[in-house]
C-alpha cells in the first residue's frame, strides 16, 4: 500500500505550515495547494482539484483570520470568505467520495457569556462575541454542515462519508502574523514589547486592565493534533475541543513575553480600548479521553515565536 494522501488547505498559513514540518509529515503523502494553485472560493475549481487529487484524508484549515480590529473593520469578508472556504472544501470532499474530513474550527463560535470551561454542548446556545461574529458564524455553518454529513450518511446506509471537527483555542506560534492590523493576541504583544526594546522605551500600553483571561495553544501542538487525529481517525469524536485546559490573564502573556525578549520597563494600562470576552477556557474532556495532550509550555512557545519574528525582520 501507498502512503496515506492528506488533501491540506491553508498550507501557507500558520496552521499549514505548522503542519508540513511536523516530523510525523513524513508518513504522509501530502497536497497542499497555494493560493495561486487553486482558489478555494471557486467551488468548481475546488470540485476539480478535489478529484484529481483524490485524498483519503482532507484537513481543512484555511481561513480568513485576524484580531480584534481586522475582525472589526471587515466582517463581511471575515463572514463571507470563510463560509465560502468551508461550504466549498466540506462540499467538494463530499461529492468527491472522500470519506474522512477533519475540520478546524474555533473556540470563537461559543457564546460569549457561556459558563467557562466551554463544553461542545454549547454550540448555538446563546449570543455570540460581536467583535468576531462574522468569523464565528462562518466556522459555526463549516462544523454543521459536517455534522449534517454524516447525518445523512448515516441514514442512506450507502455512503460512508465521517466529517470530524476540531475546535482549537487560541492559537499563536511561529508563521504567525505580526503586523499591527491584523495580528492576534501574543504576536501582537511579541511586536509591541521588541519594539519597546529596540527603542528603549520605558511603558508598554496593555488594552483594557488586562485581567481578561485567554487560553493560547503553540500551532505545533495543533498540528500535532491533526496528525493524531489522521493516525487514529475512528476513535477521535465528531467534536472535540483541543487545547491547554488553562488560561493566563492578558498580563501574564505580557511579563513572560517581556522576560523571554528581555525589556525591563513598566506596563501601563488603556481603560478605553476594547478586550473581547472576560475568558474563553475550552474544556478538555474529551481530548483527555481521547488520550492527547499539547507538550509546548507558554514561555517555550513565546520563545520560538520571537526567534521567527526575529527572522522575518531580518529578511
Amino acid at each position: 500500500m501507498g502512503k496515506t494522501i492528506i488533501f491540506l488547505t491553508g498550507g501557507r498559513g500558520m496552521v499549514g505550515k505548522n503542519i508540513l514540518e511536523h516530523p510525523a509529515v513524513e508518513k504522509y503523502e501530502i497536497v497542499a495547494p497555494s493560493r495561486e494553485e487553486l482558489d478555494l472560493t471557486d467551488f468548481a475549481a475546488t470540485q476539480r482539484f478535489m478529484i484529481s487529487a483524490n485524498p483519503d484524508v482532507v484537513i481543512h484549515s484555511a481561513g480568513r483570520v485576524g484580531g480584534i480590529q481586522a475582525n472589526i473593520a471587515h466582517p463581511v469578508d471575515f463572514l463571507v470568505t470563510n463560509v465560502d472556504l468551508g461550504r466549498n472544501v466540506i462540499m467538494a470532499a463530499r461529492k468527491a467520495g472522500v470519506q474522512k474530513l477533519i475540520n478546524l474550527a474555533s473556540s470563537c463560535m461559543y457564546p460569549r457569556n457561556a459558563l467557562n470551561p466551554l463544553s461542545e454542548t454549547f454550540l448555538l446556545q446563546g449570543e455570540l462575541e460581536p467583535t468576531n461574529e462574522g468569523y464565528a458564524l462562518a466556522k459555526i455553518l463549516a462544523t454543521r454542515l459536517c455534522e449534517y454529513i454524516n447525518r445523512e450518511s448515516e441514514q442512506s446506509h450507502e455512503l460512508s462519508l465521517c466529517y470530524k471537527t476540531l475546535i482549537p483555542c487560541n492559537l499563536y506560534g511561529r508563521y504567525d502574523k505580526f503586523e499591527p492590523w491584523h495580528s492576534h493576541l501574543i504576536p501582537a504583544i511579541i511586536r509591541k514589547v521588541h519594539e519597546a526594546k529596540v527603542k528603549n522605551l520605558s511603558e508598554v500600553e496593555i488594552w483594557g486592565d488586562g485581567m481578561a483571561r485567554r487560553e493560547f495553544m503553540y500551532a505545533g501542538d495543533l498540528a500535532d493534533a491533526a496528525l493524531r487525529a489522521v493516525e487514529e481517525f475512528d476513535q477521535l469524536p465528531d467534536l472535540i475541543n483541543v487545547g491547554l485546559g488553562h488560561d493566563y490573564s492578558i498580563n501574564d502573556y505580557y511579563k513572560v513575553a517581556a522576560q523571554v525578549i528581555g525589556w525591563q520597563g513598566n506596563f501601563v494600562h488603556d481603560m478605553t480600548k476594547p478586550i473581547g470576552t472576560k475568558q474563553k477556557l475550552v474544556d478538555i474532556s474529551r481530548q483527555r479521553g481521547w488520550g492527547w495532550m499539547p507538550t509546548t509550555a507558554l514561555k517555550e512557545g513565546i520563545k520560538k515565536s520571537y526567534h521567527y519574528y526575529l527572522e522575518e525582520q531580518n529578511e
